[in-house]
């Protein structure tokens, strides 16, 4: 294992996103639930802004953790045909699967965000946060869903990723930095002492702590 937990790989990535500190275009998103631990530690130590970005991973029918594709904020979705394909996937289970997943993805937008707004992101950096990279599914999701916001730069930050996932996708975004690319991969949490599953609590009460952090942070300026 490489992390005690989300908290601990939070603080670990910070260190390697130093140049990002006290910075007023660069905004953390991260991806929830498992994301945002992580990406609240990372958007505290650099003194910059926290928000989310709700994806939703489509898994097979039975086996929901391998991803078949993705959805993301702005009616993105993108699937992995290889899988599909593979596994005789029809397009009227993926289409039942992306409505599923399409109102958890809604219910989720109003738990955590309410009636704030998306940040605009023209001409921002954004600093996409997860807790790890398997198949890069979701992460892919999200990098088209920001792109229709033309932020500046695209930065994915990750404690762990599969070596083939961190190559795939380090020549589609601006860059992407990453603690380690343990080979062989199994999965993200083997590489976590303490995984639990992130709450919807747990993501409101962080979410709620960074906006009170830099609210006294621009009255103390």
């Amino acid at each position: 294992m490489l992390f005690q937990d989300r908290t601990a790989a939070g603080q670990f990535l910070a260190e390697a996103l130093a140049d990002y500190a006290n910075r007023s275009d660069v905004l953390v998103l991260a991806l929830p639930r498992g994301g945002v631990p992580v990406a609240f530690e990372v958007a505290k130590a650099l003194n910059v802004t926290l928000d989310v970005l709700v994806v939703r991973k489509l898994g097979v029918p039975d086996n929901k953790e391998l991803a078949m594709g993705a959805i993301a904020s702005g009616s993105v979705r993108v699937l992995n045909q290889d899988i599909v394909q593979q596994l005789s996937i029809s397009d009227e289970v993926v289409d039942g699967i992306t409505l599923q997943e399409r109102e958890e993805l809604e219910r989720r937008e109003q738990l955590y965000r309410g009636a704030r707004p998306f940040p605009d992101l023209w001409a921002r950096t954004v600093i996409l946060v997860d807790d790890g990279l398997a198949t890069g599914a979701t992460m892919w999701a999200a990098i088209l869903a920001l792109r229709q916001q033309q932020p500046a730069r695209i930065v994915v930050a990750v404690p762990v990723a599969a070596p083939e996932t961190y190559q795939e996708l380090a020549g589609k975004v601006d860059k992407i930095v990453c603690s380690a690319t343990p080979s062989p991969f199994y999965s993200v949490g083997r590489w976590y002492k303490n995984f639990p599953q992130t709450t919807d609590e747990e993501v409101r009460d962080l979410l709620a702590t960074a906006t009170k952090n830099q609210r006294s942070l621009f009255l103390s300026t």
